[in-house]
Order: structure tokens, then C-alpha cells, then sequence
């Protein structure tokens, strides 16, 4: 029996309020008070905040605990945000990311 393997892509619009007014440090980590609002963002979700800055949003697998975080790209107007069970190729034809979307969507 074939193992099914679950995907999530998140895109995160940076330049909006909601990131502008949001805290993404964590009390105890003091380091990060010179970074960017781009890349408080991206620690935060290194460091597993994602689930409670978006509740509701990040899937859980099978045996319900949280998708695994494997890449975040930063893009012109917003970070994409790849979670998944397992490291497998992303399908473009199925991508939220515009530029991704469009290549495999421009002939139709």
C-alpha cells in the first residue's frame, strides 16, 4: 500500500499590518532585536511559532501532530512557507505561489 504524504503551502504576505503589529519573538530568545520584520518572521516559524501565529491554518498529518516546516522562500511581496510529512517535489500545476501557478497555467 502506497504511503500517502501530506503537503502545505503557505504564502505569507509581508508588507501588511497583521506582520507589522505582530511579536514573533519568544521570551527567551533576546538575539533578534536587530532583525528585520521579514526575518523575525521567518525565525519565528524556524522556531515552531507558526501553529499559533496562524491557528487553523497549519495541517496536521495522520497521526494528527503538526506538518514539518522544510523551506521558507522570500519573495518580492511575500514569503513562501513549504510544510510537508516528507521532503517530495512540489507539483507547480497545484502551487498557491503566483509565479509557479502562471508557468504551468499560460497556455490555458
Amino acid at each position: 500500500m502506497e504511503r500517502i504524504s501530506t503537503q502545505q503551502e503557505i504564502l505569507l504576505a509581508t508588507g501588511t499590518a497583521f506582520f507589522e503589529q505582530q511579536c514573533f519573538e519568544r521570551t527567551e530568545s533576546g538575539s533578534n532585536k536587530a532583525l528585520s520584520q521579514k526575518e523575525k518572521i521567518e525565525e519565528a516559524c524556524w522556531n515552531g511559532m507558526l501553529p499559533d501565529l496562524l491557528p487553523g491554518i497549519v495541517e496536521k498529518n495522520e497521526n494528527g501532530k503538526y506538518l514539518l516546516l522544510w523551506n521558507i522562500a522570500h519573495h518580492k511581496a511575500f514569503m513562501e512557507i513549504d510544510l510537508c510529512d516528507e521532503p517530495i517535489a512540489n507539483d507547480g500545476y497545484y502551487s498557491v505561489n503566483p509565479y509557479v501557478f502562471l508557468q504551468h497555467h499560460n497556455g490555458n
